[in-house]
């Protein structure tokens, strides 16, 4: 007779240290490959680039729109990484969900900001464009279509970690404990910002807690089953989280890096 297994026992600390490389790679490849290589490649001849913005002395469409575009394509990397998980440690493989999903509500999630707010990086795109309020509607449409898609993809990679108990408070925790901790490295490196004050809300906040608002709905889309995805195993149990210093050492020495370096801001003239 199959019995139910002990719950999984992730280990809270390391489960930290993993959320927080996790939101923090998507940031420096949305600011840095996206758009401050572009703007580079472009022509700039003075960058400066911080946790919530990239000012160059040129603009073009292309420098505002690849920060995004960088994000999908880094989805589509992890996505491709995470098609056999089973070659990776729980760590490893936790990162990857967590990298995935931040790179794809970053993604998807700026085409509905910008649309709605009229501000960011696909409002710069879009600028000049007639009729405008065609192109909002047009990118919020897009926008909520596609992070819809993305928490559909989400809860697909998720679905490993997801234990055979649909009430159980493991997803709950994978899912809220990187939002909680994405919206804390966030509000705190946009306060150091060069930028100003308005910048914490209008780019660090909405980066973090607006985009990866969803990682808040997963744990009561994981409850539900679709007839295509295999029922979990009763008496199988999902491998825990266990303690990793290495993961904690790392996750902490980017979270400081990010905070007081970048936090503050970098510039590079030529």
């Amino acid at each position: 007779m199959p019995t139910t297994p002990p719950a999984a026992k992730d280990d809270l600390l390391t489960l930290i240290a993993i959320s927080a490389l996790g939101y923090i790679v998507p940031d420096i490849l949305h600011e840095g490959l996206g758009h401050g290589v572009t703007a580079w490649l472009s022509g700039a001849r003075t960058l400066s680039i911080s946790t919530v913005a990239l000012q160059s002395d040129i603009s073009t469409r292309w420098i505002s729109a690849n920060g995004t575009l960088v994000n999908l394509a880094a989805a589509a990397v992890f996505w491709t990484l995470l098609r056999k998980p089973q070659r990776y440690s729980p760590q490893l493989h936790y990162f990857f969900v967590l990298a995935f999903a931040a790179d794809l509500f970053t993604g998807t999630g700026y085409f509905l900001y910008s649309g709605v707010a009229d501000f960011g990086d696909w409002a710069a795109v879009i600028t000049g464009l007639q009729p405008h309020w065609l192109w909002r509607l047009g990118l919020i449409v897009i926008g909520a279509a596609s992070y819809y898609a993305s928490m559909l993809l989400v809860r697909a990679k998720l679905l490993p970690f997801r234990e055979p108990d649909p009430a159980s408070r493991r997803i709950r925790a994978l899912c809220w404990i990187p939002y909680v901790t994405e919206g804390i490295i966030a509000g705190v490196s946009g306060l150091l910002n060069p930028l100003g004050l308005f910048y914490v809300f209008s780019a660090a906040l909405s980066s973090s807690l607006g985009a990866n608002a969803g990682l808040l709905a997963l744990p009561g889309m994981m409850r539900l089953r679709t007839g295509s995805e295999p029922k979990p195993v009763a008496d199988i149990a999902p491998a825990p989280i266990r303690r990793s210093v290495a993961w904690i050492i790392a996750g902490a020495i980017a979270s400081l890096l990010f905070i007081f370096v970048l936090g503050r801001g970098l510039t590079w003239s030529r």
